[in-house]
């Protein structure tokens, strides 16, 4: 097995970053659209979901996409985290910008995919393909919503925060000389901190937090009707909001775990006498 993961270098460790991305969108974005377009469509209207089961589709979108690539990349899903890990964990900074484009094109395979799919209830929805379901593909201000007055630079805000917040923690559930998580739970314990991140900051700017997330199915969107892609809902260039916030925001997190966290912690010695059983010399 070990001569085998070697094998596959660099190649299967982007292979690994793009299914687990698209693992990831097909189900945060295909929750999007059965509430958003679906939901439109029922009688009452909204009766395919709600804010609740969409916090709990990204998350589990991100556990599940995290146990498709973890073994072979260390399933980064995302280059805030990418660009974090390389500068506070050691990893090579040669390999960020392959990660991140693995995990644009993984994210943006996987919105055509949505798309298509949906087709026929976003057609119905809005069959203009305006702001009222571009957010099934991508974050807006306020997710849309033009009576919370949040722009740009208050979205901008948010995502620094938002994206700080999930690097600090996935740092702290990841550390194996902090306490991580047993029996392989690390990623079921990083999808509840994106379903509580959802839950908690998800009003100014919808929660991207990624920029692959955001940029990928933008992109896919603009390519398929949706001529306002780039834009707002007050008519704003929208699109650098939550490439940049992130980018941002995740460094910050980081640097805030290893500040009040990581530097404390003991490092990678073997345990004292006592500790551990001792050696058998027979």
């Amino acid at each position: 097995m070990a001569e085998r993961l070697k094998r596959s270098g660099l190649v299967g460790e982007l292979s690994a970053e793009f299914a687990g991305t698209m693992i990831l969108i097909l189900f945060g974005c295909g929750v999007v659209a059965q509430v958003v377009a679906g939901g439109a469509l029922t009688t009452p209207p909204g009766g395919l979901g709600n804010h609740d089961s969409i916090a709990w589709a990204w998350g589990l979108g991100v556990t599940l996409g995290v146990y498709v690539a973890a073994r072979l990349s260390g399933a980064h899903l995302n280059p805030a985290v990418t660009l974090a890990l390389a500068a506070f964990k050691g990893f090579p900074w040669s390999k960020v910008a392959p990660y991140a484009l693995a995990q644009t094109a993984g994210a943006f395979v996987a919105a055509l995919i949505v798309r298509w799919n949906y087709t026929e209830a976003l057609a119905k929805a809005d069959p203009t393909h305006t702001i009222k379901t571009q957010g099934v593909f991508s974050t807006l201000p306020a997710n849309g919503n033009p009576n919370l007055p949040v722009h740009e630079w208050g979205a901008f805000r948010d995502q620094v925060i938002g994206t700080a917040i999930l690097l600090l923690l996935i740092l702290a559930v990841t550390d194996l000389l902090n306490t991580p998580p047993g029996a392989n739970l690390a990623p079921f314990i990083v999808g509840l901190i994106v379903v509580a991140i959802g839950m908690a900051w998800g009003t100014n700017a919808g929660y991207a937090i990624n920029p692959a997330r955001d940029f990928g199915p933008r992109l896919a969107s603009f390519l398929t009707g949706y001529g306002g892609a780039w834009r707002d809902q007050y008519g704003n260039f929208y699109f650098w909001v939550p490439i940049v916030g992130p980018v941002i925001g995740g460094l910050l997190g980081a640097g805030l775990y290893k500040v009040f966290i990581g530097r404390f912690l003991p490092t990678a010695e073997p345990e004292p006498p006592g500790r551990v059983p001792a050696p058998d010399e027979n």
